[in-house]
């Protein structure tokens, strides 16, 4: 859950780097919380009204996470881009965000993973 709040604490923030597990455990979270918010828009009768306004929160924070982890692999945030080519972009865009992120400090900052002990 700490996961899902970190990244709404950095609710527009597009530099740095973020890890992985940073993106998809937003990613996880957020999947859980619109099946959650669906489902009770669903039984309080007022689909399609809470759904769109929890998809328009959490927008700019998914986004934002994106790009820290385009970032991550030396990518410029742009190639967030990529997903409006039907279908063959989404997928280029999960193998990009699926990507181990650089070892080493980059353009975009430091390596967010911590070092491991030898």
């Amino acid at each position: 859950m700490n996961w899902y709040l970190d990244v709404l604490k950095k609710y527009a923030v597009f530099d740095g780097r973020a890890r992985r597990t940073e993106h998809w455990m937003f990613f996880l979270f957020n999947a859980i919380a619109v099946i959650v918010v669906a489902a009770v828009d669903l039984a309080i009768g007022t689909f399609p009204l809470l759904y769109p306004i929890y998809f328009l929160a959490v927008l700019l924070p998914h986004v934002g996470v994106m790009i820290r982890r385009l970032h991550d692999t030396g990518r410029s945030g742009w190639w967030v881009l990529v997903c409006l080519v039907p279908v063959v972009g989404w997928i280029v865009l999960v193998v990009l965000l699926a990507t181990e992120g650089e070892p080493r400090q980059n353009a975009y900052g430091p390596n967010p993973k911590p070092a491991r002990a030898h």
